[in-house]
C-alpha cells in the first residue's frame, strides 16, 4: 500500500471552537489541506495557529483536482480533506477524491466531528432516532414536489439542507406534499445569532416569511409519517371526508384542506377519499 494517507476531517459548522483535538493534530501534521473554500479554511487554521499549504477542492473542480491529489498521495503525501463547514461528502465535495484514493490503494481515514445533520437531530424534540438525510432537493418546483411526494409515507424523520432564499418556497412545497407536520428550521447553527424555529410546517412558513430575506444555508427537520391512523382517527377522517364531499369539494381540494388541518399527508387523505367514493 502507498505511504500516503487521506484524512477526511470534519471542521466547525460555525463556532471555531467546535473542532476536535484530533482534527487539530491531523491538520498540523499533514503535508497539504484540500479545502472547499481556502479562504474559510485559512481563517480556521490561523485561529488555531496552524500554517499549511492549501489547495482548492470545490464542486466545479472536484473531478479534475482529484487525480492530481491522488498522485501526491501515491507519492507519500499526507492530505487532509475539509469542507466549508461540517463533514466532507455530506452534501459537500469529497466523493471523487475518496473513491480515487481507495482505487489507488491509499488509506482513507475518517476524522469525525461537527455536522449540521446530527446537531439538528440532537435538539429536535421530535421522534428522530431514525432519520433520512435528503440533502438539497431540486430547486425547480416540479421535481421538488415529486421528490417530496415520494417521501410522504416515509416513517423516519426527514432532514434537508436548503438555501435561505428558497426556504419559504420549500416549506410550502413540503406542507403541500407531506401535510402540516411538526418540524424545525435551524439557521446560523453554533454562531452568535443561532436560531431554531419549531412548529408545524404552516407556522414555520409564516414565521420564515416574516423574517425574509433569510441568508445562508439552513437545516430543516420534518417529522416522519405517522402511518395509518388508529380506529377512532380513521372514523373521524372518514366523517371529515364525507362532510367535505357533501359540501361539493373535489378530491384534491378536500385532501389539501384536511391534510393541513390534521397533519396527515395529502396522499393519505386522497387515497382514503378515493376508497370512500368507490363504495
Amino acid at each position: 500500500m502507498p505511504g500516503g494517507v487521506l484524512y477526511v476531517v470534519a471542521t466547525p459548522i460555525g463556532n471555531l471552537e467546535d473542532v476536535t483535538l484530533r482534527a487539530l493534530r491531523v491538520l498540523r501534521e499533514v503535508d497539504l489541506v484540500a479545502a472547499e473554500d481556502t479562504r474559510r479554511t485559512r481563517v480556521l487554521l490561523a485561529h488555531h495557529g496552524i500554517h499549511k499549504p492549501l489547495t482548492s477542492y470545490y464542486d466545479a473542480v472536484e473531478r479534475q483536482r482529484a487525480a492530481a491529489i491522488v498522485e501526491k498521495l501515491a507519492a507519500g503525501a499526507r492530505v487532509a480533506l475539509v469542507t466549508d463547514a461540517g463533514t466532507p461528502g455530506i452534501a459537500d465535495p469529497g466523493y471523487h477524491l475518496v473513491r480515487g484514493a481507495l482505487a489507488a490503494g491509499i488509506a482513507v481515514v475518517p476524522v469525525p466531528g461537527p455536522s449540521a445533520v446530527t446537531a439538528v437531530v440532537s435538539v429536535a424534540g421530535l421522534p428522530a432516532e431514525r432519520f433520512v438525510f435528503e440533502g438539497f432537493l431540486p430547486t425547480r418546483p416540479g421535481p421538488r414536489a415529486r421528490h417530496l411526494s415520494a417521501l410522504a409515507g416515509e416513517p423516519r424523520a426527514l432532514v434537508f439542507f436548503e438555501a435561505g432564499r428558497r426556504l419559504a418556497a420549500f416549506l410550502a412545497a413540503a406542507e403541500s406534499a407531506l401535510g402540516d407536520r411538526e418540524g424545525l428550521v435551524a439557521r446560523e447553527l453554533t454562531k452568535l445569532h443561532e436560531e431554531i424555529l419549531r412548529g408545524r410546517l404552516r407556522q414555520l412558513r409564516e414565521r420564515v416569511r416574516a423574517i425574509e430575506p433569510v441568508r445562508g444555508e439552513v437545516t430543516v427537520l420534518i417529522a416522519g409519517a405517522r402511518g395509518e391512523p388508529p380506529a377512532m382517527d380513521a372514523a373521524l377522517l372518514d366523517e371529515q371526508i364525507r362532510t367535505a364531499r357533501a359540501a361539493g369539494q373535489g378530491l384534491r381540494e378536500l385532501s389539501l384542506e384536511i391534510a393541513r388541518r390534521t397533519g396527515l399527508s395529502r396522499r393519505q387523505v386522497y387515497q382514503r377519499a378515493l376508497k370512500l367514493d368507490r363504495r
